[in-house]
């Protein structure tokens, strides 16, 4: 088990397997080995949300007018102005003053303006002032919020009315019906 003479181990190289089609800056590209593209079994295909990266606007940056686009953006500097986007993160630096719009909305920082989206979470250290319109709206313990909460229900399909068709009465019916009997009327009084 011990012995007295020293033993001197030779360093293996270390491996690095990478599972993306693009390699990394340092190693050169090599196509994939056949060992490493083998399919490995599971029991349930497991399903992960695609969900892009942000794109992210520095505590260093100010932007004076709108910002419009369909992706997901976060916000950790100031904007003078309206953001319509996709998604919407607004870190603790983050600063809008101006409406926001977007399917969801997470604020950590400090915004001036309406809100408008479908989920609307504003988190412990948010600062906001100014009417927020949702179908869901989360409000952490320690954020700040003055202005109204307008809900609105997602849109339904509308639903056809029921086609109604006249009834046809027959004349024997309709000849009696209009003439009241006025004696029997009289009885009433």
């Amino acid at each position: 088990m011990f012995s007295k003479t020293k033993t001197t181990r030779q360093a293996k190289p270390v491996q690095v397997k990478h599972t993306s089609a693009v390699p990394p800056l340092d190693l050169p590209a090599s196509p994939p080995s056949p060992v490493a593209a083998a399919p490995v079994a599971t029991s349930a295909p497991a399903v992960t949300p695609v969900r892009s990266t942000p794109s992210i606007l520095g505590p260093q940056i100010s932007i004076n007018g709108n910002v419009t686009g369909a992706g997901h953006l976060q916000i950790d500097g100031n904007v003078h102005g309206d953001v319509k986007v996709g998604h919407l993160i607004v870190g603790e630096a983050g600063n809008i003053e101006g409406a926001v719009e977007a399917e969801t909305i997470e604020i950590r920082g400090r915004v001036l303006g309406a809100i408008s989206g479908k989920q609307v979470r504003l988190m412990a250290s948010s600062y906001v002032e100014g009417d927020i319109t949702h179908e869901s709206l989360s409000i952490d313990i320690g954020a700040y919020f003055q202005g109204r909460c307008l809900q609105t229900r997602p849109a339904l399909a509308p639903v056809a009315a029921p086609v109604v068709k006249p009834v046809q009465v027959p004349e024997s019916l309709t000849a009696h019906s209009s003439a009241y009997d006025l004696n029997a009327l009289s009885d009433l009084k």
